[in-house]
């Protein structure tokens, strides 16, 4: 029998590697047959990743099928490009940011042959931390399940049949029962079903696609089953994305798209309605939210730093000038809240909004601002000067007060804002001596955890709750090159299900590589490099990209009765800069930029036309730009194509 894995990959290329090595390290690929009886083919189709997947694919795995697109096609059609070609009997669309136990692909073979019903199966995960994920069996997704989920009452009612419905909370986590949709991550389908359904449907572009499949399976007349008694490591990377608009909007719309095509009547209308409210509600409290998140703090500022500047004005009148009224109201209503604002606005382009907090960005924009403001002093005529005292003063009051407020946050431990020493990590390394010897020399190149034990032989879970806890070990690094998927597996649910459990992340290391990979985070030597250098992903960088974006976008539309007629593409001059200016797009892009695209490349500041560069030399402009990314690169381009606007 045959098994095809298709795997779609997206810039996770920790992730990937780890994932194939799993794969590769299963018994169906270790069993011992004759060459002419092929047990498992690979397939990874790639969308247009930037950060080195394909390359090391090809270097590392040379026996996948890898399809490299040139662009993100989405997880749906990316999927189907595989899926057309692949010989399977059985067929897993399996997530690139997932480990598989050794015995996976053979129990769910095994599960095969012995129900003959089964057209899709589902197996039991759990995240990088050991838990159980609920979303490992799904109900049909009704208005009333529906409603229960996005109401949280479901959390609630775990285990009601009829309110925890969308997770199916009435069956038993541990045993194997029918249900209706089954997980994306880890998606298994006979090519019996697979010929009866069909591909998956790319009007997905993500999200609602499994769904959408799930229920083809069951209305074609086969049964969707979950298989608890093999497991998989689920890292659910996305998770931090799911308050933005974005992700609220493409969930809500997938599921939209659902309901147009298997609802009709009422209930069809009831659902839709019920649907848009919630993309509606949900958009406007993750709006709502983010936007007092970041508005918090500056107000905060301000009306500290007013307050203060307030006082030393009344101080200052009273005991120099003797007349406490002696400055006039404007000053009090005007003047000082511009003072204000100019250093809030230096200090935030300095970064001193930025996380984590860097009290020196704060300092240096505020030293700016003051420098700024006494020079405009300067050249005011003197019924305008009020008092050059009281405007160091108030600059030297607004710093102090600003960095005070940082340091309470601090002591309050709010994440972001803490100002003391980051601690190191107290680690256990879990692992062969030769193994661990070479994930601690790993841990101190990276210089970011103390490594308190290691223990080999293999321990029980007790035995490292022990250990956990003499050393107050706040991480557990497992050495995948002497511990199965299995044994980290079961190690990590053990250990969340002791009543002693103290808070603790694990992470895995595979073997002969350099990375880390833990719940949410992927720990590397080339991350080191990385942070070394002004990377595009730096927030600084991405707001000063922006700011440089708008200015530019402003200034070429002021200029077009000029520029316009030197254009070699007239009707997209005015197109683009308005494109620019609301965000849709960027001036200069790459691939790898998930928030827009861009008019140009890395690749146009080249003398040589785009379209004579291969894809090779291409890609290593792209990643280069991303890693070394500087404001004045942008400039250049942009100067460079002015008449190709």
């Amino acid at each position: 029998m045959l098994l095809s894995i298709v795997i779609v990959n997206y810039n996770v290329k920790y992730f990937l590697e780890q994932c194939l090595e799993s794969v590769y390290n299963s018994d169906l690929t270790l069993k011992e047959v004759p060459d002419e009886e092929l047990r498992l083919e690979v397939f990874v189709v790639d969308n247009a990743s930037v950060d080195g997947s394909v390359e090391m694919v090809r270097e590392k795995f040379p026996q996948v099928h890898l399809i490299a697109n040139q662009d993100n096609v989405g997880f749906a059609r990316a999927n189907n490009q595989a899926l057309r070609i692949c010989k399977g009997d059985l067929m897993l669309l399996l997530n690139p940011d997932t480990v598989v136990e050794h015995d996976t692909f053979s129990k769910c073979a095994d599960f095969y042959a012995t129900h003959p019903d089964c057209g899709g199966l589902g197996v039991k995960m759990i995240n990088g931390e050991g838990t159980y994920l609920k979303e490992s069996k799904r109900g049909f997704p009704t208005p009333a399940a529906s409603f229960y989920k996005m109401s949280g009452l479901i959390r609630i009612f775990p285990h009601s049949r009829r309110i925890a419905a969308y997770y199916m909370g009435h069956l038993s986590d541990n045993q194997t029962n029918r249900i209706d949709i089954l997980p994306g991550a880890y998606l298994m389908i006979s090519r019996k079903a697979m010929n009866q359904v069909g591909l998956l449907d790319e009007s997905y572009f993500m999200y609602g696609e499994d769904i959408d499949f799930s229920w083809r399976i069951k209305l074609a007349g086969f049964e969707n089953y979950y298989f608890p008694d093999t497991r998989i490591i689920h890292y659910k990377g996305e998770s931090t994305k799911r308050s933005s608009m974005n992700y609220v909007y493409t969930f809500y719309n997938a599921m939209a798209i659902f309901v147009k095509r298997y609802f009709s009547g009422s209930n069809a209308k009831f659902f839709n309605i019920l649907l848009h409210l919630a993309i509606w509600g949900r958009a406007t409290l993750a709006w709502l939210k983010r936007v007092l998140q970041a508005i918090a703090l500056p107000v905060t500022d301000f009306a500290v730093a007013f307050a203060g500047f307030w006082g030393i004005k009344q101080l200052w009148a009273t005991y120099w000038a003797s007349n406490v009224h002696y400055y006039p109201p404007q000053y009090t209503w005007m003047v000082i809240p511009f003072y204000i604002l100019l250093l809030m606005l230096c200090s935030w382009l300095y970064g001193g909004y930025l996380k984590p907090i860097k009290p020196l960005r704060i300092v240096k924009g505020m030293a700016v601002g003051a420098a700024a403001l006494l020079v405009f002093y300067s050249l005011l005529n003197e019924s305008q000067r009020y008092s050059r005292a009281l405007l160091l003063l108030g600059c030297g009051w607004t710093l102090l007060s600003t960095l005070g407020i940082r340091g309470i946050l601090s002591m309050l431990h709010l994440s972001g804002y803490d100002l003391r020493p980051k601690a190191m990590h107290r680690c256990i390394i879990v692992g062969s001596e030769e193994e661990s010897a070479r994930v601690q020399q790993l841990y101190e190149s990276l210089g970011c955890a103390k490594i308190e034990s290691t223990i080999h032989p293999i321990p029980d879970s007790q035995k490292l709750a022990d250990t956990i806890h003499i050393y107050r070990a706040d991480e557990v690094i497992f050495c995948s090159k002497d511990l199965s998927v299995q044994q980290i597996i079961n190690l990590m649910t053990e250990l969340s299900q002791l009543p002693s459990r103290q808070q603790v992340e694990y992470k895995i290391v595979p073997s002969d590589s350099d990375f880390i990979i833990g719940s949410n985070s992927i720990s590397s030597a080339e991350d080191l490099y990385a942070e070394e250098l002004h990377t595009i992903v730096s927030p600084l960088n991405q707001r000063n990209k922006r700011l440089l974006d708008i200015t530019t976008a402003l200034l070429l539309i002021l200029l077009s009765p000029i520029l316009f007629w030197f254009q070699h593409r007239k009707k997209l001059y005015f197109a683009h800069c308005w494109k620019v200016l609301i965000g849709k797009k960027t001036w200069v892009g790459t691939r790898g930029n998930e928030t827009r695209p861009g008019i140009f490349g890395p690749e146009h500041a080249l003398s040589t036309h785009p379209k004579y560069l291969n894809s090779e030399l291409r890609q290593r402009l792209h990643l280069r730009y991303l890693r070394n990314y500087k404001i004045t690169t942008d400039l250049q381009i942009i100067t460079k194509n002015i008449f190709n606007i």
